[in-house]
């Protein structure tokens, strides 16, 4: 079953209910997301990545989603 961005987006905002969140993608596997939120701040590069992937790590085991390219910064 392919997922949509939008369920992404709402599978991030779970997480990270006030973030700047835009998805892009349409072949329902590959993703690109920008993810800005206040709560990465004091967090590098990769622990904003993790804190991401946490937030969608079912659909990333099951297969369902293949690949999210991340961006992830706090707000400026």
């Amino acid at each position: 079953m392919a997922i949509t961005a939008e369920e992404i987006e709402t599978l991030i905002r779970g997480t990270f209910p006030d973030a700047n969140i835009q998805v892009q993608g349409d072949d329902g596997q590959h993703f690109a997301a920008l993810v800005e939120d206040e709560s990465f701040r004091n967090m590098n590069r990769v622990q904003q990545q993790r804190a991401v992937n946490a937030a969608i790590r079912e659909k990333l085991d099951s297969g369902e989603l293949h690949a999210l390219a991340l961006t992830t910064r706090a707000p400026e």
